[in-house]
């Protein structure tokens, strides 16, 4: 039993698998947070405020662990605020704006019904990947999925029961909601295909085979789907590459306005 204590804890998972979970936590944060000060109502301003705090703070301690690892002056600031589009590493939907992509029922500039929809279609995921990496051969990572697996829950819980009050709803309620679901739905074939990183992680029992989730991740959106009364669109040949690098053209925009300040004051604290 020690010495499989001491083997796992000198086992980390690699870099870029590190930097995958953060930058899905990190993207989607910024996404949220652009909700603080326009929620539909004070009570869910403040939710998704909460939301990204914690996707924020999941990003924190990830790129904590991976800068440890690459060392050279690496910090969780510089992970975050000085690394270009390439390098960023989450999935696609994280970084989508919040209107539907395919949508003649949206209109100004953000759209709750597809917020709501994103944070279930990702928490969903996010759920059954921490409460997998609780085993995992990092010790450190272990303990950052039990404690982002408690919040991943309250972001399930959330996102699901307002995507089913929007979707048994109005009809514009409904028809946002059906809109949303069917943008959005394609970029989630990213998750089912393993990136190297994640290979790598599986490979050293740091991570886990993401595809092993699909089963349940769709036990757990049907049930939802058919509740709010919302059709699940055909699946789509479409495989979003953001995991490896190459985005959409709306990342470059999140990523300008979240690393303005720490890039014209470079080594600046406060």
């Amino acid at each position: 039993m020690n010495t499989l204590n001491a083997q796992r804890s000198t086992l980390h998972a690699p870099v870029d698998y590190l930097l995958h979970l953060a930058d899905n936590a990190l993207v989607l944060g910024q996404r949220n947070a652009e909700w603080c000060g326009h929620g539909p109502v004070l009570e869910e301003d403040i939710a998704l405020a909460n939301n990204s705090l914690d996707l924020i703070g999941q990003a924190r301690l990830l790129y904590q662990h991976a800068a440890a690892q690459i060392g050279q002056g690496a910090t969780e600031d510089t992970l975050a605020y000085f690394r270009d589009v390439p390098d960023f590493k989450n999935y696609t939907l994280c970084e989508l704006p919040h209107l539907p992509l395919m949508s003649a029922t949206a209109s100004g500039d953000r759209d709750f019904a597809t917020t709501i929809a994103r944070n279930f279609l990702y928490s969903a995921l996010m759920v059954l990947v921490w409460d997998q990496l609780q085993s995992s051969q990092d010790e450190q990572l272990a303990a950052i999925a039990a404690k982002s697996l408690k919040e991943a829950r309250y972001h399930l819980r959330h996102s699901r029961d307002w995507l089913v009050r929007l979707g048994d709803g109005t009809d514009e309620s409904h028809g946002r909601s059906q809109a949303a679901i069917d943008a959005l739905m394609p970029y989630t074939r990213e998750f089912w295909v393993n990136s190297p990183q994640e290979q790598a992680a599986q490979a050293n029992g740091t991570g886990l085979d993401v595809s092993t989730l699909q089963t349940d991740w769709n036990a757990i959106v049907d049930a939802a789907l058919s509740e709010a009364t919302l059709k699940r669109p055909g699946e789509s040949a479409f495989v979003p590459t953001g995991k490896q690098g190459v985005h959409s053209e709306h990342l470059g925009f999140v990523l300008a306005e979240m690393q303005s300040l720490a890039r014209q004051h470079p080594g600046a604290t406060w």
